[in-house]
């Protein structure tokens, strides 16, 4: 997977690396998404899941239905103001480190619900670490959000998270 090139040549008979090489090409190669979808991008979630786009190659196979056990929360679709907590919640319930998605334009932006009921990004009460644009976005835009998710976690250092 890459690896053994970052870990040392072949045949040299040595192993050695840097902790932050091996704790990130282990955590953007086992992301544990959590959807939250509430709209026409949920939809967009599912199609990504199947075996058409094959999430799993990517390292996201084990889509989880508890953020207690997710890394990586999927915001697809309209947040109201209402639902503005159970979000918080949810994101407050991921173990760390713990990243965000946030798919569309009505999760990113309120989209085109410019009234006081829809929450206008939900950036206001979770930090965000990727936008994907689109109306809903296409699957193929999800799978490039994903990569680059993974090429900011390949960035991280492990002592400076949480």
């Amino acid at each position: 997977m890459g690896l053994e090139s970052k870990l040392g040549g072949p045949g040299t008979g040595w192993l050695t690396t840097k902790l932050d090489v091996v704790v990130n090409w282990a955590r953007k190669n086992s992301l544990w998404p959590y959807p939250f979808g509430t709209a026409c991008c949920g939809i967009e979630v599912m199609s990504m899941v199947s075996n058409h786009y094959d999430l799993a190659r990517f390292g996201a196979e084990v889509v989880r239905f508890s953020p207690r056990q997710a890394d990586l929360l999927l915001v697809a679709g309209t947040i109201t103001d209402k639902m503005g907590p159970v979000l918080k919640t949810i994101y407050d319930q991921m173990a760390e480190p713990k990243w965000v998605i946030s798919m569309g334009a009505c999760a990113s932006t309120g989209g085109f619900y410019r009234a006081y009921h829809v929450m206008q990004g939900i950036d206001e009460i979770i930090p965000v670490d990727i936008y994907v644009p689109g109306c809903p976005p296409t699957p193929e835009a999800v799978l490039n959000g994903i990569l680059m998710l993974q090429k900011k976690i390949e960035q991280e250092s492990v002592k400076d998270r949480k």
